[in-house]
């Protein structure tokens, strides 16, 4: 598996990887509208590239087997305003693989590659959010030593969703 920093040449891939995941995962809680108003803002492929030209995000991509099986983004700065008193926070916005890999082990070197990345900015914690009901997700984290400091929303379309705002103080 090679871990790579993505380019404007990867905005179709990611986004549809992006959509993939998140689908997999989770479509069957939404309304067909307000998944695809969340999937048109988050994973349309003009979305995506803004974000990869954007210098307050960083993604790094799994290739394994000559496709694409996994990425991450952080965003730094990152705050969670009045959850924390991080003075140097970075987010974990996404780590996501694809749904036919999962187990493969791409999460674990997704992860260890953002607590580097976070450590390498001499950020003070790692925040980031999962859905509450989410429990595999809450394990994995937890077992990095991530922990829940607030509980959040999180909007897909008009749909509110209740989520954990977890944090790894560095």
């Amino acid at each position: 598996m090679i871990l790579r920093p993505a380019t404007p040449g990867d905005a179709p891939a990611l986004a549809r990887l992006g959509r993939d995941s998140f689908c997999a995962a989770f479509a069957h809680l939404y309304k067909p509208e307000d998944l695809n108003t969340f999937l048109a803002k988050a994973y349309s492929e003009e979305a995506v590239a803004k974000e990869i030209a954007d210098p307050a995000y960083i993604h790094r991509l799994a290739d394994k087997d000559g496709s694409l099986a996994g990425f991450c983004k952080m965003q730094y700065p990152g705050s969670y305003e009045g959850h924390s008193d991080a003075a140097n926070p970075i987010v974990l916005c996404q780590l996501y693989t694809d749904p036919a890999r999962t187990g493969e082990g791409i999460g674990a070197k997704l992860m260890e590659w953002a607590l580097s990345i976070a450590r390498e900015r001499q950020c003070d914690s790692v925040q980031l959010s999962v859905w509450s009901e989410n429990f595999g997700a809450q394990r994995f984290y937890q077992r990095y030593g991530f922990a829940k400091i607030a509980d959040i929303s999180f909007w897909v379309g008009n749909h509110r969703d209740d989520e954990f705002l977890y944090e790894l103080r560095l």
